[in-house]
């Protein structure tokens, strides 16, 4: 109806909350303008990369040979839906309720073969309610005619998951005698909801 300008709009008091339009309105930014709220306290606005963890393996685990094998991340860096991720029991991170979308997923461990053989092949694989998600075949190395003592395996994806779905890692593993190895500790397998 009307244009109101002015340089600067307050409170009366200078402190307190200023309300623009009202329920049910919508307050248009004109294509050109600049929103700065670089020197502002925001909330509300955007979007948080929620839930969220990231758990590492802190004890050597012993890996039988050509197994897949879940690997046991059993320390917690953090978790922000505090229970998502299963540390003790499973192994796992499920979707909590109303948190379904898309996902970024990752994991890397480092095997070895231990001492008395080498690698002729070693793989990552991360699973979905206990499907191959991402992995295996595509992440599989394979040393044959060059075996060597570690390696390093890694998955990362974005995926879409619903409230209720869980990830798992496995690994696999096979020596140039059999024995299998193991999974050294430090690994890590994370995840984080995308902002969209």
């Amino acid at each position: 109806m009307g244009t109101i300008k002015t340089t600067n709009i307050e409170t009366i008091t200078g402190s307190g909350t200023l309300t623009l339009g009202q329920s049910g309105e919508t307050i248009s930014i004109p294509s050109g303008a600049t929103l700065d709220l670089s020197n502002a306290t925001q909330t509300g606005v955007g979007g948080v990369n929620t839930p969220a963890f990231l758990a590492i393996n802190s004890a050597l685990q012993s890996i039988s040979d050509d197994t897949m094998t879940k690997v046991q991340f059993n320390s917690v860096l953090y978790d922000t839906e505090s229970g998502a991720y299963d540390n003790v029991t499973n192994y796992r991170f499920t979707v909590p309720s109303g948190q379904g979308g898309k996902y970024a997923v990752y994991s890397k461990i480092i095997i070895d073969s231990e001492v008395s053989s080498n690698l002729d092949s070693a793989s990552i694989e991360m699973r979905k309610n206990n499907s191959s998600l991402v992995g295996s075949g595509n992440n599989e190395f394979i040393f044959l005619n060059n075996p060597i003592r570690y390696s390093p395996v890694s998955v990362f994806a974005a995926v879409q998951l619903n409230a209720g779905d869980y990830l798992e890692v496995y690994c696999r593993i096979e020596a140039t005698d059999a024995t299998g190895g193991r999974v050294l500790s430090n690994g890590n397998f994370g995840a984080y909801k995308i902002i969209e």
